[in-house]
């Protein structure tokens, strides 16, 4: 305790600036860049990192990655499935080889980091697994800072934290719950503890973020177990047990109770833990006072208004973000397009860096509070005409006419096979395809060349489709560069950014937009596109749209109204699409919701409020389309059981959703709840560049004819195929057909 922490964040950006890790890590995938030179690019990015945060009290070090760090936990701990270890690939590429897999294994499991659009890898454990600390990335990467001259507090994700979030291996009995190990997990990380005291480490971050969302009796039990042998080793770092994207409800007097010395709290989220803070008083309380993972300024004064709270109650403060900067661009600066009345609300990374070293020169440093001054972020200017249409919405808006007549007439129109075939919207984008983009925006060729060069993009990808004989086709997207960016760059009440990228997963980059007003559509923004590809073939072709929740997930959106009025401003724009593809003779529309259970609120008390404007936009999205269109939906790589009715409630005629990486387990699901509609499982994992064989399509095909009838199950992969390359597309997806073809036939 006689170590302050002072002004810190609790994670920083990785990527770099201009994504160098992205750009290494897949040059030495392909064989172009050793592992030396990888090493090399990503010390100079952890050092660039460190210099930027060096304006801190206390620098976390350790948040580096090369995939995910909940992957670097797990490799640092010795939990590598045996289909990987048995590989016998290097240390790097066994590490790879988990977070993608290879022509011969699976990798791990992906899911979304709580209510976050960012991924990790889920480790696999069981009765057998024997932690041990086999690694050393923690201290080679603190000495790599002192070496700078800098001393930095390494974070990892705690114990607790990590096994919650691990699922049972595939052999484990049935039963098995992967916090029974804790025992084991604990006394590795008190050795690795011991070792970094000993490196000269003072503090230690440990992540528990599971702990902001609904803990049994029993999980509260293993995180008070956990911390009291920690925090009652002889010798040790001084320990932050950090949560953030909530409020640690139950486990908040379970840590003030334990003798670890700091715990961050989650302001921004959650700014009613601000009464329960005395419970802390003989602790450093890191208080999360800038936003970590929306990219508003501070308004400083009333962050300081909180911190001095916390001072009255006697316990010592620190001031941080909520939550790692992760989850935010790295700058702001060289964003030299935005409109300065934008420009002026905004902070990223770097900003929001500058940001907690003001506030702790005033709260700690006694510095005066005109350091703060014209800090407040400003509103967002109102659309009178976009709110009047809102305030006619009405339930007949959000209500088509019952699933089996539209089913009648949608099999009318379409006649599909049973088990239809289909992929989720993306195909590759060549480099031919991003060069014709780099030549737009570099004046190589114009509007119209652009255009020419996408159009037979679509026609290659059509006549593709149609010789390896799907049943219904898509355009492939090679026009859209994102599946929010797009919408977004052609709906008006965003901002866009040239280099705010963020990182997905792994080398997976995103740029979100910035919804910073009341949103409109235009003009059409798909339907030229959807119209030219279904002019080229009599098979039918589906429009593809994204749905308001999941264009809300993946931007940066204003706070200054409810949610659920700017997604149904979002959801008038795409029902305005919906009506034009319709009258363009499209007879599928999609319309993708992969963030419904990403943005689920990770206390079940908020849940149903999330759940019924969430669905209730996505049906006034939907609502208009006429009976005989059939609209499906698609959703990845989240645990669906927890928002399985409201799936239901969407009421799409086709669900597509993820099921490749989980052998199917979401269709029980859906048969325990009576769903009655059509539902397309993934049978293909698109992350990684394996080749699924006939036979195991196959298999999971003949799984999910236990749980769906054969006439409302679809075969598609389980995400879009915009990352992958033809080597590996055109034979996944004829293994596919020919899969469905063979499953048709036996039942």
């Amino acid at each position: 305790m006689n170590v302050p922490i002072g002004s810190t964040v609790l994670g920083y950006p990785r990527i770099g600036g201009r994504r160098e890790l992205k750009r290494a890590v897949e040059r030495y995938w392909s064989g172009r860049l050793d592992e030396a030179g990888l090493y090399d690019v990503a010390a100079g990015l952890r050092a660039q990192a460190w210099r930027e945060l060096s304006g801190l009290d206390s620098v976390p070090s350790n948040t580096f990655s090369y995939y995910d760090q909940v992957l670097d936990i797990a490799v640092l701990f010795d939990v590598i499935p045996a289909r990987h270890r048995d590989l016998g690939l290097n240390a790097l590429d066994t590490y790879f080889a988990m977070a993608r897999g290879t022509d011969e294994v699976t990798p791990l499991e992906m899911t979304k980091w709580f209510d976050t659009n960012y991924h990790y890898l889920v480790p696999e454990v069981g009765p057998e697994t024997r932690f041990a600390l086999t690694g050393d990335k923690p201290v080679a990467e603190y000495r790599e800072a002192a070496s700078l001259g800098i001393k930095t507090r390494p974070v990892l994700v705690g114990p607790v934290t990590f096994l919650l979030l691990a699922k049972p291996s595939a052999d484990a009995p049935a039963g098995f719950a992967p916090l029974s190990l804790l025992d084991g997990l604990v006394e590795q990380y008190a050795e690795l503890l011991e070792t970094l005291r000993a490196a000269g480490v003072e503090w230690v971050q440990l992540d528990e973020p599971a702990f902001v969302a609904d803990r049994t009796p029993d999980e509260l039990a293993a995180l008070q177990d956990a911390y009291y042998r920690l925090a009652n080793l002889s010798d040790r770092p001084n320990i932050l047990v950090a949560g953030y994207f909530g409020d640690w409800g139950e486990a908040l007097p379970v840590l003030a109770e334990s003798s670890v010395e700091a715990v961050s709290l989650d302001l921004v989220a959650a700014p009613e833990a601000i009464e329960r803070v005395a419970l802390l008083r003989d602790k450093i309380v890191v208080a999360g006072l800038v936003e970590g993972r929306n990219v508003w300024r501070t308004d400083l004064h009333r962050a300081a208004e909180l911190g001095a709270r916390i001072t009255d109650t006697g316990a010592a403060l620190a001031v941080s973000t909520s939550c790692s900067l992760l989850h935010v661009p790295l700058d702001l600066d060289v964003e030299t397009d935005l409109a300065p009345e934008v420009r002026s609300r905004l902070a990223f990374a770097k900003q929001k860096v500058d940001e907690v070293v003001r506030l702790g020169r005033v709260l700690l440093g006694g510095e005066s509070a005109d350091l703060l001054s014209g800090t407040a972020a400003g509103t967002a200017p109102r659309d009178e005409a976009v709110r009047a249409r809102l305030a006619e919405v009405t339930p007949e808006h959000r209500t088509r006419v019952p699933y089996p007549d539209r089913a009648d007439a949608q099999e009318s129109r379409l006649r599909l096979p049973a088990l239809a075939t289909t992929t989720i919207g993306s195909f590759p984008q060549t480099g031919a395809v991003r060069q014709a983009r780099a030549d737009l925006r570099t004046g190589a060729i114009d509007e119209a060349g652009y255009e020419q060069r996408m159009r037979e993009e679509v026609e290659r990808v059509i006549r593709l489709q149609e010789e390896i004989g799907l049943d219904v086709l898509v355009h492939g997207e090679p026009e859209r560069n994102d599946m929010v960016q797009y919408f977004a760059e052609r709906l008006d009440g965003f901002a866009h950014t040239e280099l705010g990228w963020v990182q997905s997963y792994g080398s997976r980059c995103v740029r979100p937009p910035i919804l910073h007003s009341d949103l409109s559509r235009p003009a059409p923004m798909t339907v030229r596109w959807a119209e030219h590809a279904q002019s080229l073939t009599p098979k039918p072709v589906k429009g593809m749209l994204t749905g308001p929740v999941t264009i809300l997930a993946w931007s940066f959106v204003r706070t200054d109204q409810p949610l659920a009025d700017t997604a149904d401003q979002v959801a008038l724009a795409l029902r305005d699409e919906v009506a034009d593809l319709e009258a363009a003779g499209i007879g599928i529309i999609q319309v993708d919701e992969p963030a419904l259970r990403e943005t689920l609120p990770l206390r079940e008390r908020d849940r149903k409020a999330y759940l019924d404007w969430a669905v209730g936009a996505f049906r006034l999205a939907t609502g208009g389309a006429a009976p005989w269109t059939q609209v499906h939906t698609h959703l990845c790589y989240s645990e669906f059981g927890d928002v399985i009715h409201a799936i239901d409630g969407l009421d799409a005629d086709v669900t597509t959703i993820e099921a490749a990486r989980s052998r199917m387990e979401i269709l029980a699901d859906l048969a325990a709840i009576g769903y009655a509609r059509g539902v397309g499982p993934g049978v293909y994992d698109i992350h990684s560049p394996r080749v699924p064989g006939t036979d195991e399509v196959a298999g999971l095909l003949t799984e999910a004819t236990k749980a769906v009838p054969v006439t409302r199950l679809w075969a598609n992969p389980d995400c879009g195929l915009k990352t992958r390359g033809y080597a590996e597309v055109e034979p996944a997806l004829r293994n596919l057909v020919s899969a469905a073809i063979r499953v048709r036939g036996q039942v």
